[in-house]
């Protein structure tokens, strides 16, 4: 069994608060994912279940046993550390089938083991190969085979592939989400790519200066983020978040571009967020609800197309299918679905 989990975790690196109070239970059998801007406390946590840090209070559990005083060796969980950390004088094979060789396992039972994950990881015929005479994704792909070689308790990875070009990152996320999944095994990444949070994850952490703001499966934290912080955190474009006042039986936001019914907004929301997949946009016509906005910029990309609006001083995104026939300047009308909004407190708590 390898649940992982924390109870109150802090670690202070001097002045700075890199873990705050963290509490959550990474399930066994589990694929999580920390996310987070730089600096909100990822990689730090993955030191501590590791066990390179010792945490200042609270508890690490691995497979319900507190592990604060165990050594990283006797943890049994294997890690791709960001800066990879391969053995210069080895080659490839070396360096994959090295945590094995350690643990004297038989030498036919280690180059099935090598082959299997070589192959999963497209790195066979680089094998003969040193770190120097490799790329910096055929390096990073070697690092995450020599994790998958072994059979530890859970994987730990810490931006493992953020050094590979966009199709292979693709296709290795894919590849990393397969082999769990087969492996059975618990796995925890840590990545500030939300697309591959949100692609890997069955669920996930969202980070913010050392403390978690919500735990969820994806889906569940884009349509329900907890607060603002989260709400820009998910999404490309990311979420448009309007301050709004209240009128006489209406909600406006944007400048008066946008118009909600007095009685299906919650009394004391003082923001709403709209993503920008639901914002409609049509062309403006005398009647239409509020005022009107400025289309600021067209970006097509394909089978969608960003569009930046203009109202008044502020600035919104819109996602459209196609190519729409929209072009700067012109005037349009913003509407959407009350059930797609949400509201926000002063504060910046969501309020459902």
């Amino acid at each position: 069994m390898a649940e992982i989990a924390f109870r109150n975790v802090s670690k202070r690196y001097g002045d700075t608060l890199a873990v705050d109070d963290a509490s959550f239970t990474v399930e066994d059998n589990e694929f999580f994912c920390f996310f987070g801007p730089p600096l909100s406390g990822k990689s730090t946590i993955m030191r501590l279940i590791l066990g390179l840090e010792t945490p200042d209070s609270g508890e690490v559990l691995i497979g319900g046993r507190v592990v604060n005083a165990v050594s990283p060796a006797a943890r049994n969980v294997a890690m791709v550390f960001q800066n990879l950390a391969l053995f210069p004088h080895m080659t490839a094979r070396e360096n994959v089938a090295f945590p094995l060789v350690e643990r004297k396992v038989p030498a036919t039972q280690i180059e099935r083991r090598l082959a299997d994950v070589a192959e999963a990881l497209h790195i066979t015929h680089i094998l003969h190969k040193s770190p120097a005479h490799l790329s910096g994704g055929e390096r990073q792909r070697v690092a995450i085979a020599r994790a998958l070689v072994r059979d530890p308790a859970a994987y730990l990875m810490d931006d493992p592939i953020s050094a590979l070009d966009a199709r292979l990152r693709e296709e290795t996320r894919v590849e990393l989400k397969r082999i769990q999944r087969e492996l059975g095994k618990t796995l925890i990444y840590v990545t500030h790519d939300q697309e591959e949070a949100m692609s890997v994850a069955d669920r996930m952490a969202i980070l913010e200066a050392g403390a978690i703001r919500q735990i969820g499966a994806p889906a569940e934290i884009y349509d329900r983020p907890a607060s603002t912080y989260v709400a820009r955190l998910l999404g490309s474009p990311v979420m448009n978040v309007l301050r709004s006042v209240r009128g006489s039986g209406v909600l406006e936001a944007a400048e008066g571009t946008i118009r909600l019914p007095d009685t299906a907004t919650p009394a004391d929301a003082t923001e709403i967020g709209v993503r920008p997949e639901d914002l409609k946009v049509a062309p403006w016509m005398d009647g239409s609800s509020g005022r009107p906005a400025r289309v600021f910029e067209v970006e097509p990309l394909g089978g969608t197309t960003v569009v930046t609006l203009a109202a008044g001083e502020t600035r919104l995104r819109a996602l459209m299918r196609g190519q729409p026939a929209i072009a700067p300047d012109a005037l349009v009308s913003l509407s959407c679905d009350a059930n797609k909004i949400h509201f926000f407190s002063q504060g910046g708590g969501a309020l459902r």
